[in-house]
């Protein structure tokens, strides 16, 4: 039996009334029409789809079933409603369902939305419509969903002999209306990634550049005897296609290909470039920079600027390399960086996503793990999640891990190393203390400064993943300024391991697996012998012991203690200032005290000894155990240091 209520119009003393019985026919599970729209109430919904409650109303609140809309507490749909081909990719999970496998390294669109557990980032493509820039570019960190969205842009967009549009219509962008649907399937699309081209020389950079533009125009194999294509434009298809274009020749690939795709489809292509700039941090890296950025000027001017067939143009990377003229007089480039509002949901899980991925996957009492170890970053207003991780997170059953420093190198974190300054040491050591500081924000920094001008390693830093940006103020000349800090435990450890590979020679590999063994095990006897062994070995290996060594063995006893010490330099307890100190977390560790004296006369060993029970003596002179002993702590090693040149004694 069906009950169908028609409301006309309801004058305000019969209003309860009406509402009342209402209330009475969805309890009932029965339709209501709303001025002749047929509605059903979830549970009916339900029942006729064979799911959940939970999860028609999910879908629901997703926005997957066109025309449901919500009255007070409850869910109405449309009798005629279909039922979305897999609403339960949002996150939801019903008992006895198979779970769907985790994406890990897909980055087809097509495979990742239909056979694994795909998080909806099909928006995107409504944002990019509502103001359809010429040239978008997006910078994100790697491994933060570039190339999957970059796909996912040619599914929808490109014109091909399949019905791509089963890839979208369980999507939230197919229930945006057909002001929408009508893009998709319509352009004609020009697809590279340069993610792979890491190479350590220009010959081999360039022969890769060549067999991945190449790739591309064998894909559009209809164009080689296109009739409405020219003979020039047919026969430079052919070269290109098989490889025998040379670095002018192929510096056109772009503009030729766009045109001939407008002359065989009558309709303006889109070109899609991913991972834009790794060529040229390969570059940077082994000295070929200046060949590789005349080559990829030519390539992009050709392609994207004053390109009468081209609709419109996607580009993502690390950096934005704006300043090396890669898109000189290129006025119609919008570029979307970490600092941006816009499209800020779209790279990396937000916290909603990550909620609901940990609930299919069983693991909502994880949530506190996954935010210590892979949140943190801040995208504009938006907080992010690291997707790369998350993702290996879940696939190895829940046990964190730094997964993101193993998909690819770190040599910004190497170059700043080796380059730093006091300045720079001093911030090092704060950012692995937990601290923050504040900075200014260079958007558009290029590789070549981060050896000219000190001040844009932080900027390297944070375009990359390295860091978290809070606080970000912009001043009128356009630069920004904000507080910058480490986002998450994985990326402490990315920072420990790269400081310690760099830091060989303040401390050596051994004194590091030995301490850290020490630590581990509680083992206090051993921990005090390493820690000797390390002031021994580190000081003994420069010809001086200035202020730069110091800030570099302390840095390297913050990457070698982690997370189980608090570790504080220069401040004060008891009646003055200790030089380094380590709180244990756990009560049952060891405090350590060490207290530095350096001599740049030469001094013999009696006297060195001598400066050395002078540090030791100052720590109890002056009360430095005072907040440990404070906080419980029973066991506190104490060591008085001096150094003279390669001179070193050591009392405790």
């Amino acid at each position: 039996m069906c009950i169908v209520l028609k409301i006309q119009y309801i004058i305000p003393k019969s209003e309860r009334i009406v509402l009342k019985m209402i209330d009475i026919v969805l309890k009932e599970g029965y339709t209501v029409s709303n001025g002749g729209d047929t509605m059903r109430d979830v549970k009916t919904t339900a029942e006729l789809w064979g799911i959940s409650t939970t999860r028609v109303t999910r879908l629901c609140r997703d926005g997957k079933i066109a025309g449901a809309v919500k009255e007070g507490k409850s869910w109405l749909i449309p009798e005629d409603a279909v039922k979305p081909a897999d609403g339960r990719r949002k996150g939801s999970y019903e008992e006895g369902e198979k779970r769907l496998p985790l994406p890990i390294g897909i980055s087809e669109y097509r495979l990742a939305s239909t056979q694994y557990y795909y998080i909806d980032k099909t928006m995107l493509i409504k944002d990019f419509l509502d103001e359809r820039p010429m040239v978008s570019l997006y910078t994100r960190p790697r491994r933060f969903g570039k190339t999957l969205n970059m796909d996912m842009l040619r599914t929808f967009f490109e014109k091909t002999g399949e019905d791509t549009s089963v890839y979208f219509k369980d999507r939230m962008i197919w229930n945006c209306g057909e002001e929408y649907r009508a893009y998709q399937g319509k352009y004609p699309v020009i697809f590279v990634s340069f993610k792979d081209i890491k190479f350590n020389t220009w010959r081999e950079t360039f022969e890769m550049l060549k067999a991945v533009i190449g790739s591309e125009f064998v894909r559009h194999g209809e164009l080689e005897a296109s009739e409405s294509c020219s003979d020039a434009d047919r026969k430079y298809y052919r070269e290109a296609a098989g490889g025998e274009a040379d670095a002018v020749a192929l510096s056109r690939a772009f503009e030729v290909l766009s045109r001939m795709l407008y002359r065989h489809y009558g309709m303006e292509a889109i070109i899609i470039i991913d991972e834009y700039d790794i060529p040229i941090q390969q570059g940077h890296t082994h000295r070929f920079y200046d060949e590789v950025i005349d080559f990829m000027r030519n390539l992009f001017s050709g392609g994207l600027k004053d390109n009468q067939y081209l609709a419109y143009g996607f580009l993502t990377g690390i950096l934005r390399v704006a300043k090396e003229s890669i898109f000189s007089g290129l006025n119609n480039l919008i570029i979307h960086s970490v600092i941006d509002d816009k499209y800020s949901r779209y790279f990396g899980f937000t916290r909603e996503e990550v909620e609901r991925m940990a609930a299919y996957y069983r693991a909502e009492d994880k949530l506190g793990e996954l935010e210590e170890w892979y949140d943190g970053y801040r995208f504009g207003d938006t907080e992010i999640f690291n997707p790369w991780s998350v993702i290996n997170y879940f696939g190895i059953g829940c046990k964190p891990r730094a997964f993101w420093q193993s998909t690819g190198s770190n040599e910004i974190i190497s170059e700043v190393i080796a380059g730093a300054d006091e300045d720079i040491y001093e911030r090092l050591e704060k950012l692995l203390l937990g601290e923050k500081f504040t900075t200014l924000i260079d958007t558009g920094v290029i590789y070549p400064q981060i050896q000219k001008n000190p001040s844009t390693i932080y900027s390297f830093l944070l375009v990359a993943g390295y860091l978290k940006a809070e606080n970000v103020d912009i001043s009128p000349s356009g630069d920004f300024m904000g507080e910058v800090s480490l986002p998450n435990k994985e990326i402490k450890a990315v920072y420990n391991k790269e400081i310690l590979q760099k830091l060989d020679g303040i401390v050596s590999q051994s004194s590091a697996v030995s301490i850290q063994e020490a630590v581990y095990a509680n083992d206090i006897s051993a921990l005090q012998k390493s820690l000797e062994k390390l002031l021994l070995q580190s000081a003994s290996s420069f010809d001086t012991a200035g202020e730069m060594f110091f800030h570099g063995l302390f840095l390297g006893i913050c990457a070698l203690f982690d997370d189980r010490y608090y570790l504080t330099s220069n401040r004060e307890s008891g009646v003055g200032r200790f030089d380094i100190q380590l709180m244990p977390k756990d009560g049952s560790r060891p405090g350590i005290l060490i207290e530095l004296k350096a001599s740049k006369e030469y001094v013999n060993e009696t006297q060195l000894e001598a400066l050395a029970q002078s540090a030791r003596g100052q720590i109890d002179d002056r009360k430095y155990d005072t907040e440990m002993k404070t906080r419980g702590v029973k066991t506190i090693f104490k060591y008085g240091v001096a150094f003279c040149g390669k001179n070193v004694k050591i009392v405790k």
